[in-house]
């Protein structure tokens, strides 16, 4: 299986009420950085069978953003097993649900997705870091026993490499 984890985009400043910080949005740069990862995703020709988010509000919004940019037109699935303070426990019964398909995307909050990737590639007693920042998306290949982390993409990298591009293809007298 093919899981591609999603940690939700930039939504401002934590609100110490959990009632009102469920509720918090994407800010505006937390939108663009759906549109660059979702671009990026569909020039990959990712597609998957299922979006599978935690309901707080700002995850929901980078799902919905990033599933319009690959084309995805199924129902966005709401998890618990996806919230802030879920447990790996959480995650895999959750993810049982899905083991049918052959690919899915898990939107999602720190520090509880990065810690449910670290496990995903390593064995329980040798446990992997990864820090995913926000709006970045890792694809892993999921085996019978670990999966293997086959490339991992930031907002800031796809803005580099945008940058980059639309610098070369620009004519030299009008480059500073």
């Amino acid at each position: 299986m093919i899981v591609y984890f999603l940690r939700h985009a930039s939504a401002g400043q934590h609100l110490a009420n959990p009632v009102k910080d469920a509720k918090r949005g994407l800010d505006k740069e937390g939108i663009e950085q759906c549109g660059l990862i979702g671009r990026t995703l569909a020039t990959l020709e990712t597609q998957v069978e299922a979006i599978i988010s935690s309901p707080l509000k700002r995850a929901m919004q980078t799902a919905n953003l990033v599933a319009n940019e690959i084309g995805f037109e199924g129902k966005l699935q709401r998890e618990d097993g996806l919230k802030p303070g879920a447990t790996f426990t959480d995650f895999r019964k959750m993810m049982s649900k899905y083991g049918c398909l052959e690919s899915i995307m898990v939107v999602g909050h720190n520090p509880n997705l990065s810690e449910f990737v670290g496990r995903a590639m390593g064995e329980s007693s040798n446990r992997l870091s990864v820090d995913l920042k926000k709006g970045a998306v890792a694809r892993i290949e999921l085996g019978r026993n670990k999966g293997v982390l086959q490339w991992c993409i930031t907002p800031r990298v796809v803005r580099a490499v945008y940058a980059s591009a639309t610098e070369s293809v620009r004519p030299k007298s009008s480059r500073k």
